[in-house]
This record gives structure tokens, C-alpha cells and sequence, in this order.
């Protein structure tokens, strides 16, 4: 049976042990500030990037991998004769995924590559079930299999103080973008079905802070919760404060507490948070 590799995007939230463990190929995508490009993850860190995103001219613009990058990771790794299965963002966020399908069709090696429908640490929860089967032997078709109940049972919700960035990045509409910008309006949202949808707004602070702890409580409500990712923005004491209420709720649950990637981070803007969880 051939070896399976794993790739995947740097908009993923995973850690250094887990990536070297697993030996998880990681392709970066690119950040242009202010007519200055960089390399995410290699030439500028993600707590970097937000002091040059709150100083730059205008919103920082991203750009997934080009085919050409895609193609030679694939026929590198297939050059023994082993299958790749890479693993991507979703697409109402971002081409890396279709940047990834020209690729493979391009490739004489085997390479699957998947919309995770998700991106920060939900989409590591499907990477990572991956890579524990594959460490075990498990064809391609027992892992996208146990991957897709992964996707099934997984729940991303984000808060943001403003969609500004999201509107002018065209992730949704300038209509949506009024709300948020009326009389302190906050947003809740939500990635379902491999799209953005806002599922809850108020006014001020507040909004956030009733949301998490219902979330919180929901999450204690699941059976058989196997692993939380809390991941900011900026604004990380808040982010550590939900850390801290989910510890104290769910001790038992591992946790992971990140800042998010800069492509995640531009599109957000400052101060957005997200929790992410997936169970059985």
C-alpha cells in the first residue's frame, strides 16, 4: 500500500510538535502590505503582522499559493511512489483550494486534494484525524471517510467588532458590513456549509460576552467533545479569558490558544476571536 503525505495551507492553527510529528507539509500563502510582500509564517510572525496591518495604508491584500508552488511539493512527494491528500482552506475565504486542483490535474503523482470547509483549528481537527489514521496504515478511503464525519461534527463560530475588513475583501456583502458599523453594532459569525453567515448581532460588548458564555455552556451540553481552539486577533487578554471560562467548564478537554493566521487575521480585522470545537 503507498505511504499517504499530507499537505496543507498556513491558515491552518497547528503546533510546531504536531507538524514535525506528523510530518505535515505546510504551503505558505502571501501577504502584501503596503506594496511589501511576505511569506507567511517565514518572513513575518502572525503577532507582527497585526502591528503592520494596524499601521498600514490600506487593507493588507492576500494571495493563495500559484499552481506552479502546489506542483512541485506534489511531485516531490510523489516521487517515491506515495499518494499526497492536501488538505485546505475553504473557499468562500480564499482560491488556495483551487490553486491546489490545478496542481494535482497537473501532477503524474496521486493527490487528492480536499475543501476542509473550514480554517484556522477546525480545519487541523480533520488534518490531524488524518494523520493519526494514516500513522496507523489506513488507506485513502478509510481517511477522507473519517475525515468527513470529522467535518460533520465540527463547529466554528467567530466574533467580530466590525466587518469592515470582511466587505472589503468581498467576503460579504457591503449590506452586511452596515450592520455592524450602526450604533456599535457586534457580530457573531458562523462558517456552515463552507460559507460565512452571521447568526447573531447587538449592541457593544456585551453581545460577545453573552454569546461565549452560552456557547460555553452549549459545549458542556456535547457528548464526547474531543478538542477546543480558541484563536485571535489582537485583543488576546479577551481571548485568554475565554480560554480560562472553557478550562474551568471543560477541564478535561484538551485546548489549544492561538493567534490566527495574518490571512485570517485580514480578513477579521482586529479584535475578532473564534472558538472552535468538534465531537463525536
Amino acid at each position: 500500500m503507498p505511504k499517504i503525505k499530507l499537505v496543507t495551507d498556513s491558515s491552518i492553527q497547528l503546533t510546531p510538535e504536531e507538524i514535525a510529528q506528523y510530518d505535515i507539509r505546510v504551503v505558505p500563502l502571501t501577504i502584501m502590505i503596503d506594496s511589501t510582500v511576505y511569506i507567511d509564517g517565514e518572513t513575518i510572525s502572525r503577532t507582527e503582522f497585526m502591528d503592520k496591518m494596524a499601521a498600514s495604508s490600506a487593507l493588507p491584500k492576500t494571495s493563495q499559493p500559484a499552481p506552479g508552488t502546489f506542483l512541485d511539493v506534489y511531485n516531490e512527494l510523489t516521487a517515491d511512489g506515495s499518494q499526497v491528500l492536501s488538505v485546505h482552506m475553504l473557499q468562500a475565504i480564499s482560491g488556495t483550494v483551487n490553486s491546489a486542483r490545478q496542481a494535482a490535474e497537473m501532477c503524474d503523482g496521486d493527490v487528492t486534494v480536499i475543501d476542509s470547509d473550514f480554517t484556522d483549528r477546525a480545519m487541523s481537527f480533520q488534518v490531524l484525524e488524518a494523520a493519526r489514521l494514516i500513522a496507523t496504515g489506513a488507506d485513502m478511503p478509510a481517511v477522507l471517510a473519517q475525515m468527513d464525519k470529522v467535518k460533520a461534527n465540527t463547529t466554528l463560530v467567530m466574533g467580530v467588532s466590525t466587518l469592515d475588513n470582511l466587505v472589503k475583501g468581498g467576503r460579504l456583502s457591503r449590506a452586511a458590513g452596515a450592520i455592524s458599523t450602526l450604533l456599535n453594532i457586534k457580530v457573531i459569525l458562523q462558517v456552515a456549509d463552507g460559507e460565512l453567515k452571521v447568526i447573531q448581532k447587538g449592541r457593544g460588548t456585551k453581545t460577545l460576552h453573552k454569546f461565549v458564555d452560552s456557547f460555553i455552556e452549549k459545549m458542556q451540553s456535547f457528548d464526547h467533545l474531543h478538542a477546543v481552539g480558541v484563536s485571535f486577533a489582537g485583543g488576546e487578554a479577551y481571548a485568554q479569558e475565554i480560554a480560562a471560562k472553557i478550562k474551568a467548564a471543560l477541564p478535561q478537554v484538551p485546548l489549544l490558544i492561538q493567534p490566527t493566521d495574518p490571512v485570517i487575521a485580514t480578513h477579521t480585522g482586529a479584535g475578532a476571536f473564534a472558538i472552535m470545537c468538534y465531537t463525536d
